[in-house]
C-alpha cells in the first residue's frame, strides 16, 4: 500500500481577520492617486494643483453640508469625498476654470452621492457624475487643452484658471502658444487622431507627454499605482483586465477592417484617460458588478462603448459616457449572471 504524507500547518490567531472599514481603503486609494497627482502637477504647473484643490475641497464642503442638513455625523472624515474630489480633478483640463471645477465637486457629491443617500447606495460613480455635468454646462472650457511641460507652469496660472464666476475665461491659444515647448501642442492625441488623422507616437503616451485632462499622466505610473492597490487587496484586478481586454478587441476589429483609417488597439489603450479609468474609476466597488461573469461583461462593454464613441461619435474622449452606461446596466447585469447555487438544478420553465 502507498504510504501517504499528511501535512499539517499550525497558524497562530487570529484566525478570522477583519474586514478593511470604508475609511481604511478610501485612505489607501488616496495614498495610490497621490504620485499621479504629483505628476499632473509636475506636467500642468500651479494651475493643475489649484484644480485639485479646489474640487477637493469642494466636495469635502458639499458632503458635511448635507451632513448637517440631514441631521447626520458628518462622514467626511471616511475620505471617500476627497477621493471623489481627486478623481473629479483628474478628468478635467488643467485650464479649466476654477469656479467650474467648484461647482464640479458640488454636483459630484449632491447628484452622484447624496441624492441616492450617501456611500454604498449610489450607482453611478460621483466624480463622473459631476464631470458630465460641467461637460453639458461649460462644453467650452470643458474641451479646452493647453500643452503638457509648459515652460512658465510654475510661475504663472493658466489665463483661464483664474476666470470670475460666471464670467466667460480668457483665450488660451497665445499665451499656449508663447509657452509651448517644442513638440508639444493644447492638442490631445485623441483629437489629432479624429480631426487630422495624426496618430501620437506610443512612447510619448505611455510616459504622459500629451495635452489632455489632468489626469492623462503616465500609464506606467497607472499601472504600478493600481499595482499598489491590488496588492493591498483594495482593487478587483478582474475589473481594469477587463476594460483593457474589451477595449483592446473592440479597437482591433476595426483595425484589422481597415489599418489606414482606424488606429491601432495600442492607441486606443494608451490614449485619453481610458487607462486611468478604467483602474480608478471602473472598478468602484459601489457601482461595478460583483459576479465574475459580470465583471467580463461589464469591463468590456465599457471598453466597446469607448471604442464606438471614439470611433464614431462627436466626443474625442468617451470613457467617462462608457463608465456611467456599465454602472447603469450594472443591476441587469448582475441579475443574469448569478453563478448557480452548487447542488441547485436550474428551475424548469412552466410550460403550462
Amino acid at each position: 500500500m502507498a504510504k501517504t504524507d499528511l501535512k499539517i500547518d499550525i497558524r497562530t490567531s487570529p484566525y478570522i481577520r477583519k474586514a478593511p472599514t470604508v475609511a481604511q481603503i478610501m485612505r489607501n486609494v488616496v495614498y495610490a492617486l497621490l504620485p499621479l497627482v504629483m505628476y499632473s502637477v509636475y506636467h500642468f504647473g500651479i494651475s493643475a494643483l489649484a484644480l485639485i484643490l479646489v474640487t477637493t475641497l469642494s466636495c469635502i464642503a458639499t458632503e458635511h453640508f448635507f451632513c448637517k442638513m440631514s441631521g447626520k455625523k458628518s462622514t467626511i472624515l471616511d475620505a471617500s469625498a476627497v477621493v471623489s474630489g481627486l478623481l473629479l480633478a483628474m478628468t478635467l483640463p488643467p485650464s479649466f476654470p476654477l469656479w467650474m471645477g467648484a461647482v464640479a465637486g458640488f454636483t459630484a457629491i449632491a447628484m452622484g452621492k447624496t441624492l441616492f443617500g450617501g456611500l454604498g447606495f449610489n450607482i453611478f460613480n460621483p466624480a463622473l457624475v459631476g464631470r458630465a455635468f460641467v461637460q453639458a454646462a461649460f462644453p467650452v472650457s470643458i474641451t479646452t487643452w493647453t500643452p503638457a511641460l509648459a515652460t512658465e507652469r510654475f510661475a504663472e496660472f493658466i489665463p483661464s484658471t483664474l476666470a470670475w464666476p460666471f464670467m466667460k475665461p480668457l483665450p488660451t491659444e497665445e499665451w499656449s502658444t508663447q509657452v509651448a515647448v517644442d513638440g508639444f501642442t493644447g492638442a490631445t492625441p485623441l483629437a489629432l487622431m479624429k480631426f487630422q488623422g495624426i496618430i501620437t507616437d506610443s512612447y510619448d503616451l505611455f510616459i504622459g507627454n500629451v495635452a489632455g485632462s489632468t489626469g492623462e499622466t503616465s500609464t506606467l505610473l497607472i499601472l504600478v499605482c493600481g499595482a499598489y492597490l491590488v496588492y493591498k487587496k483594495m482593487l478587483d484586478w478582474r475589473i481594469p483586465a477587463a476594460v483593457i481586454f474589451g477595449t483592446a478587441v473592440s479597437a482591433g476589429f476595426f483595425y484589422l477592417l481597415d489599418p489606414a483609417k482606424y488606429p491601432a488597439p495600442a492607441f486606443m489603450l494608451l490614449s485619453g484617460g481610458l487607462m486611468f479609468a478604467a483602474v480608478f474609476m471602473a472598478s468602484d466597488m459601489v457601482a461595478s458588478p460583483v459576479t465574475p461573469l459580470g465583471i467580463f461583461v461589464f469591463g468590456c462593454l465599457v471598453g466597446f462603448l469607448t471604442v464606438i464613441i471614439r470611433l464614431f461619435g462627436g466626443l474625442t474622449e468617451a470613457v467617462m459616457y462608457a463608465i456611467l452606461f456599465g454602472n447603469a446596466a450594472t443591476p441587469i447585469i448582475e441579475t443574469y449572471t448569478q453563478p448557480r447555487i452548487y447542488g441547485a438544478r436550474k428551475k424548469k420553465q412552466d410550460k403550462s
